[in-house]
C-alpha cells in the first residue's frame, strides 16, 4: 500500500491528480490524507482528516510514503524506515505561501535522505519503481554526543 498525505493547512489537488492518474498502472493501493481539495480522484481512496492512532496505522502498513515536504512526515518516514517520495508544494502554483518546500526537498536530495519528484514525470517515474528502498534512516533520539554537549553547555552556562 501506498500512503500519501498532503499536510492540513492547503489542498495539494496537483499530487493527488498525478496520483490517481498513476493508480491504474500499479497493482496496489494508495490511501491519501487530503486537505480540502477539489479535485475527486477516481483510483485513489482519499479522507480528509485521520486521527493520529489511524494515521499511524496507515503510516505502518505503507510500503511507500508519498508526500509534501512537511518536515513532520519526513522525519516520520526515516524514523520509520520507510521510503518516501517528496513531492513539493510550488508558491508559484498557489500551493503554499513561500517556496520553503521547495528549499527542503533540494536539501533532502542532496543529503540523500529521501526520492524527490519536481514534476508529473518524476513522480510517475519513481511511483513505479515497485521495490524503492529507503535512502536512509534516523534513530527515535537525539545522538548521545550531542546529548551530553548540550548537558555540559547548560550545565556550565548557569
Amino acid at each position: 500500500m501506498i500512503f500519501a498525505t498532503t499536510g492540513t493547512q492547503l489542498p495539494f489537488d496537483r499530487m493527488i491528480r498525478i496520483l490517481d492518474e498513476v493508480a491504474p498502472l500499479l497493482d496496489e493501493e494508495i490511501v491519501a490524507q487530503v486537505h480540502r481539495g477539489a479535485y475527486r480522484p477516481q483510483h485513489i481512496k482519499t479522507v480528509d482528516f485521520l486521527p493520529p492512532d489511524e494515521f499511524e496505522q496507515l503510516f505502518g502498513r505503507a510500503r511507500l510514503i508519498v508526500a509534501h515536504a512537511g518536515m513532520g512526515t519526513i522525519l516520520s518516514a526515516l524514523q520509520a524506515g520507510k521510503p518516501i517520495i517528496i513531492f513539493p508544494r510550488v508558491a508559484a502554483l498557489g500551493e503554499h505561501r513561500n517556496e520553503h518546500q521547495r528549499a527542503t526537498a533540494a536539501k533532502m536530495r542532496e543529503q540523500r535522505l529521501a526520492y524527490v519528484a519536481h514534476d508529473t514525470e518524476e513522480l510517475r517515474r519513481l511511483l513505479l519503481v515497485k521495490e524503492l528502498q529507503p535512502l536512509c534512516g534516523i534513530g527515535g533520539t537525539a545522538d548521545e554526543e550531542l546529548i551530553l554537549s548540550i548537558t555540559n553547555y547548560i550545565e556550565h552556562d548557569e
